[in-house]
């Protein structure tokens, strides 16, 4: 019978060794690709691409002189941009489309959400 220290130091041993990583790293590649089958939740790679998709079109509307950033809000969900707001043309609204559409990662744009005022609308 082998007394509980040397089981303990066998087993210290072995995953130093890398022999105990080798079922957790399954198990963990497993569960992984369980989470990612769902769909339900996206993964944080997801998200922080979203995130960037989302600053990178804020800041091209920033830098553009015929969008007016201020007055519309942008979000992404797993690469689809969201415009609302809203703009004071419609030339306006497909230009922000058009800046949108031309950032990497931008699956589609939905501009539903961007409305043209009605100060625009009446000239």
């Amino acid at each position: 019978m082998i007394n509980a220290n040397l089981r303990k130091a066998l087993f210290a041993a072995a995953l130093v060794a890398g022999l105990g990583t080798v079922p957790f790293a399954q198990a963990y590649a497993q569960d992984s690709a369980a989470a990612a089958s769902k769909g339900d939740n996206q993964t944080v790679a997801g998200k922080a691409d979203d995130t960037w998709i989302t600053t990178k079109v804020k800041s091209e509307f920033a830098a553009n002189k015929s969008v007016k950033a201020t007055d519309i809000s942008v979000s992404t969900t797993e690469g689809v941009v969201t415009l609302t707001g809203t703009v004071a043309t419609a030339k306006e609204k497909s230009h922000a489309e058009m800046i949108a559409k031309k950032i990497k990662g931008v699956k589609s744009v939905d501009a539903s959400g961007l409305t043209v005022s009605a100060a625009a609308a009446d000239k």
